[in-house]
């Protein structure tokens, strides 16, 4: 019998993604919509188009392998000297879980990416981390109940990301910023699709939760 290790590997090679569920599918809102997570490929969409510009490449769900860790990057933005990361989170249910795997990219996906694309021995000019989450009460609530931990996992503020979405060249280094997204926002509307979850007070929830956001995206 292959072990779990080796099941996540030929999965990686194949393009698939790595998905041990132990809980009763029926009970997963994330199902519930066409059996995908609506609210989750609408934030990645959202999120290319915002970065989409010349001399960019833009990839959705990319697979990346270091040693024993395997996964996939929600979106990734980069250029010749330059790389963006995002991770979209609809829900908390286990943050140990988020924050296992935020971590692992953090530490590793930059520089399993330089390897990949031939960048120099120096790295990236820029590495900018940043985790997406639904603009709902439900996970604000979650930022509010565990604000330290979030502090931790995301530490800078938004320039860097800011810097992507304006065009200009984000300052060199590597930062980690949380966000709060609408997936739902058009592109001519006035309002702001994104916005900075490291003060959530202030911050008005724009869903009650998961379930919320996926009926709105089915209207």
């Amino acid at each position: 019998m292959a072990s779990l290790e080796s099941y996540a590997r030929i999965a990686v090679a194949l393009g698939l993604r790595p998905d041990l569920l132990l809980t009763d599918p029926r009970a997963n809102p994330a199902k519930k919509h066409g059996g995908g997570d609506v609210v989750h490929a609408a934030m990645g969409e959202i999120e290319a188009r915002m970065l989409a510009g010349e001399g960019r490449h833009v990839a959705i769900d990319e697979p990346y392998q270091h040693y024993q860790f395997a996964g996939r990057a929600d979106v990734l933005v980069r250029d010749q000297r330059n790389l963006l990361h995002i991770e979209n989170r609809t829900q908390f249910p286990n943050l140990q879980d988020a924050a296992g795997s935020w971590n692992a990219k953090r530490q590793y996906l930059a520089s399993e990416l330089a390897g990949r694309y031939g960048i120099g021995p120096r790295g990236w000019r820029s590495v900018t981390h940043v985790m997406a989450c639904l603009w709902s009460a439900e996970v604000l609530h979650a930022i509010r109940l565990r604000r330290a931990t979030f502090d931790a996992l995301a530490p800078e503020g938004p320039d860097a990301l800011q810097a992507w979405l304006s065009g200009d060249e984000p300052k060199p280094g590597t930062t980690s910023t949380l966000i709060l997204l609408d997936p739902l926002v058009a592109p001519n509307e006035r309002r702001r699709a994104w916005a900075s979850a490291h003060e959530p007070p202030r911050r008005e929830p724009r869903y009650r939760d998961y379930a919320d956001a996926a009926e709105a995206l089915q209207r």
